[in-house]
């Protein structure tokens, strides 16, 4: 009897095995999906069905404390920030070091106070309540700007240098908080104003710019331009385009000119370069006879430079304090500079596309379109729907 239940078992049909291992596998993935999480999920103390119960939040202040004292609170699970960390360990926020200015942050009750007055006193004003109503006010953008400079401005300027790599190039584990402003402007008639990231064309940056930061009477500055992408040799060199040392107070021109100016020369094919201003604050007299370069200086071996080690070379006597940057890619006059200034062939780079790949042909396509077999004819002339 046994020996018949046996051979019964071992010819069991195919069909059967496949309908028992489908049943296996569908009973193992709904055990999978039964296993309880290593802790409590996101939101699970609101009850969905019942949102009329969840207590509300009445101001931004509460919300905005209740969600700092979320984020900081710690969680079992892995964010992607965490898995990047873990996975590159020295590209990590917290393995940074600020190399700034120290920085003061306002006070939030003051801020709120001073607010409150303000609205207080536009309520107050009958000239304000006229001009709204017949909609003829107009925002002082010079005001708004200058306020935004002294409370959240650093801060931003500092997310827009992290989203375009400028720290991660030019001070590699280090950032500082631009707290300087910075004023660059190209032309006569300052249309080539450089901000954060905006795009200006050589031939707008082919002269130098006219600069001005609010600086203290009886202090020294270093004003820095290089560029990280332009290198055409080495991947971690730049190029610096101006270097000034020993400026006093806000006068460029009086300053001593380490690297006279060069127009930015993006090469054809490479798409937009980054051109960084950065302002250093001295603490006294530098001697830079080091970081001379001969004028003029025509030769791209001379001008290879690294900020980072340009830094850590004077890092005890200055301290990176203003930050402004453009974009540019090439154009017309970029030909002009490497014939005549730089007496050097323009190199031009382009990208090989490589062929469209197509699979394999097969003999009788199942469910594919009316021109799939355009696709594997020898002729380049295209003949989709031409039938």
């Amino acid at each position: 009897m046994a020996l018949r239940t046996a051979c019964a078992v071992a010819l069991r049909t195919g069909t059967d095995l496949g309908v028992n291992n489908a049943r296996t596998f569908v009973t193992t993935a709904f055990l999978c999906k039964r296993v309880p999480p290593l802790g409590p999920m996101p939101n699970e103390e609101f009850d969905m069905k019942n949102l009329q119960s969840v207590e509300r939040y009445r101001s931004y202040n509460r919300y905005f404390r209740q969600a700092e004292e979320m984020k900081n609170k710690p969680a079992w699970w892995k964010t992607y920030r965490g898995y990047v960390e873990k996975a590159d360990p020295e590209h990590g926020e917290e393995n940074k070091v600020d190399i700034g200015l120290p920085y003061y942050r306002p006070c939030r009750l003051k801020e709120v106070r001073e607010r409150r007055q303000v609205m207080k006193a536009n309520k107050e004003n009958a000239d304000l309540e006229r001009a709204c109503r017949l909609r003829t006010f107009k925002i002082p953008l010079d005001v708004v700007q200058e306020v935004w400079k002294k409370n959240r401005g650093p801060l931003h300027i500092k997310k827009l240098a992290d989203h375009y790599g400028v720290f991660r190039d030019l001070f590699p584990m280090a950032y500082f908080l631009p707290q300087v402003s910075l004023h660059i402007c190209y032309g006569q008639d300052n249309s080539g104003t450089v901000h954060f990231g905006n795009r200006l064309t050589p031939t707008e940056a082919a002269s130098v710019p006219q600069i001005s930061f609010d600086a203290e009477d009886g202090s020294l500055w270093t004003l820095l331009l290089t560029c990280p992408d332009e290198h055409l040799l080495e991947n971690e060199a730049e190029y610096v385009h101006w270097l000034v040392g020993n400026i006093p107070g806000g006068a460029v021109q009086s300053g001593e000119e380490l690297c006279h100016y060069l127009p930015p020369f993006p090469a054809k094919g490479t798409g937009f370069h980054r051109y960084v201003y950065v302002l250093f604050k001295q603490e006294g007299p530098i001697n830079f006879q080091e970081d001379v370069r001969p004028s003029p200086c025509h030769s791209l071996v001379d001008r290879t430079f690294k900020t980072v080690d340009f830094y850590r070379k004077h890092q005890d006597n200055m301290t990176p304090a203003g930050l402004a940057f453009f974009q540019c890619q090439w154009d017309e006059s970029v030909t002009n500079t490497f014939h005549n200034t730089l007496n050097m062939r323009e190199p031009v780079f382009e990208f090989i596309r490589p062929p469209v790949y197509h699979p394999p042909q097969v003999k009788y396509p199942h469910r594919q379109p009316l021109r799939y077999l355009d696709r594997y004819r020898d002729g380049k002339e295209n003949t989709y729907g031409i039938y």
